[in-house]
């Protein structure tokens, strides 16, 4: 695994929870590739997608206002150090997508690497017909594996360093993973109660969406 353009690549790219909006798809390929491909949409441009895939996308964007909203999420945000500013909701959903990993099998009982491997395909199968920037990021997450090794701390601190490079310095994100190692029981247990909250919330959201979209 070449960590240093894992960085390189995040250098470029600004997706961060990809993990937790997968799993949060409920085993739905249509939603699950409207929910990864949310962040490349922009405002109403995804009608002639099928409907599921526009349904993915509606709720892959409920679930980022409930989270940015959420107490435990503004919790873990005030343990992390002052100096990344609005930044640290990205440093954040970095921090959930390691514990998400770091525990799939509390999650899941398909394995980590069987359900990524699944995930490619689905995503690969129908790369033609998505964003370009998704088609690119589909292709690195697929060569280093993302979704599998997003469970270890290495790929992490390049996945930081790589946000960091993205914002020319400013974000000082590649500091984060200092914050990590101090205070990782602390935000493990915030990921865990919010976690728990979260797929509640997107159970009950999805099937707003699929009844209004009817």
């Amino acid at each position: 695994m070449c960590y240093f353009k894992i960085a390189t690549f995040f250098k470029y790219f600004y997706q961060m929870n990809f993990l937790a909006h997968l799993y949060l798809s409920q085993d739905n390929s249509n939603i699950l590739i409207g929910n990864f491909i949310a962040d490349h949409v922009r405002g109403n441009n995804f009608t002639h997608y099928h409907k599921e895939i526009q349904q993915g996308i509606l709720l892959h964007r409920e679930i980022d206002t409930y989270t940015d909203a959420h107490k435990i999420v503004r919790k873990s945000k005030r343990r992390l150090h002052e100096r990344y500013r609005h930044y640290d909701g990205v440093i954040i959903d970095i921090f959930y997508d390691y514990f998400l990993a770091k525990n799939w099998s509390s999650y899941s009982k398909v394995p980590l690497q069987v359900y990524a491997d699944a995930v490619y395909d689905i995503l690969q199968d129908t790369l033609e017909e998505l964003p370009p920037k998704s088609q690119q990021f589909i292709k690195y997450m697929k060569t280093y594996n993302l979704l599998y090794n997003y469970q270890f701390l290495e790929p992490i601190e390049q996945v930081l360093r790589g946000m960091n490079a993205r914002t020319k310095g400013k974000s000082k994100m590649d500091l984060a993973i200092q914050d990590l190692r101090s205070l990782e029981t602390e935000f493990e247990e915030d990921f865990t109660l919010f976690f728990s909250d979260l797929k509640a919330f997107t159970n009950n959201k999805l099937k707003e969406i699929k009844l209004n979209s009817k």
